[in-house]
C-alpha cells in the first residue's frame, strides 16, 4: 500500500483557484481533501455524515443494492465511519471501511469500538484508485460523494469493477452537473467539496460501463443536495460567530469564500446546474 503523502506547504499557502488546483499532482490534490476532511472545520459544517440525505440515503442506497447480513461490502472513502458502522448494525453485513485519510481512519476505529462492531466492522487506509484488495472480494461498493473528488475516475471505476464480485453491485450517490458552472465552483475548495470535478450523469455512466458494470438503475436526489448547502450556509454563518468569539480555533478558515461557494452552489441546484444522483451498477 503506498505511504499517503502529506499535505504540503504549497498546498496550504496556495490560493483556492482553479489555476491552483490545475497545478497540484493528483497525490497532493488526495492529501489535500483528506487534511481538510480530518479537520475541526469539516467536523463543525459537516458532522459525521460527509453527504447529501445523510443516512436515510444511504439505507436507500443499500437497499436498492440488495445489503443483507451475508453480504461483504467495501464502503470507499468512508470518512468517520458513520456508514460503515450504520450498515453493519442495520443490516447486520460485513464492512470493510476504505480511506485515504489515516486520521479518519483512526476515528473510525475508535468509534466501531465504541459502538461494539469491531466484529463486524473495520477500517484501513488506502487509495480508490488502487484498492488494496483482491478480485472479486466484494458484493456490493458503496461510494457516497466521493467519486468526483477521485482524479483518475477510469482508474477507479476499474477498480469497482475488479473487486466486485460476478454479479455484484455498485451503489453510489454523487454530485452532478449540467453544463458550466460558475467560476466560484471551479477551485481547490469547490473540488474539495464534490462540486469542481462534479460530472454529468452520463460521464458517471460512461465510466461505469468502460469497466463493463451494469446501469440498473439512475435516480435524481437535488433536494438532499440542496437541503445539505442549506445547512451549511447555516453553520457558517454560527462558525464565524464562534470564531469571533473565540470559543473555536479553526485555522486556515476562509468564510469569505466558503460562504461565497455556498451561495452560488445554492443558485445553481436551484437552475438545474448543479444536482446530486444515485446510480446502480452491477457486475456480469
Amino acid at each position: 500500500m503506498d505511504h499517503e503523502p502529506k499535505a504540503s506547504g504549497r498546498i496550504q499557502n496556495t490560493p483556492v483557484t482553479a489555476s491552483a488546483s490545475a497545478r497540484l499532482e493528483p497525490s497532493e490534490l488526495k492529501a489535500c481533501c483528506a487534511a481538510v476532511y480530518q479537520s475541526e472545520w469539516a467536523r463543525l459544517l459537516l458532522g459525521d455524515s460527509f453527504h447529501p440525505g445523510g443516512l436515510a440515503l444511504s439505507e436507500k442506497l443499500a437497499s436498492l443494492a440488495g445489503i443483507s447480513s451475508d453480504t461483504r461490502v467495501l464502503d470507499v472513502a468512508a470518512g468517520t465511519g458513520a456508514t460503515a458502522l450504520f450498515l453493519a448494525e442495520r443490516f447486520g453485513c460485513q464492512v470493510v471501511g476504505l480511506e485515504y485519510g489515516r486520521d479518519l481512519v483512526a476515528r473510525a476505529d475508535d468509534a466501531a469500538a465504541a459502538s461494539g462492531l469491531r466484529h463486524r466492522v473495520r477500517f484501513q487506509q488506502g487509495d480508490a484508485e488502487k484498492l488494496p484488495f483482491d478480485d472479486d472480494s466484494f458484493d456490493v461498493i458503496l461510494c457516497e460523494c466521493a467519486y468526483c473528488t477521485f482524479p483518475n475516475k477510469g482508474a477507479a471505476a476499474a477498480e469497482f469493477a475488479r473487486v466486485l464480485r460476478p454479479g455484484g453491485r455498485l451503489a453510489l450517490s454523487d454530485l452532478t452537473r449540467s453544463g458550466p458552472l460558475p467560476g466560484e465552483l471551479d477551485s481547490l475548495l469547490a473540488w474539495i467539496s464534490c462540486i469542481a470535478d462534479a460530472q454529468p450523469v452520463d460521464s458517471y455512466i460512461s465510466y461505469f460501463e468502460s469497466a463493463g458494470l451494469v446501469i440498473d438503475l439512475v435516480e435524481n436526489h437535488n433536494r438532499a443536495l440542496y437541503q445539505t448547502i442549506d445547512d451549511i450556509r447555516g453553520k457558517l454563518l454560527g462558525a464565524e460567530l464562534l470564531l469571533k468569539l473565540k470559543k473555536v480555533d479553526l485555522p486556515g478558515a476562509d468564510f469569505g469564500e466558503a460562504a461565497i461557494m455556498a451561495r452560488v452552489a445554492s443558485e445553481a441546484v436551484r437552475q438545474g446546474k448543479l444536482g446530486y444522483a444515485l446510480i446502480i451498477a452491477r457486475s456480469t
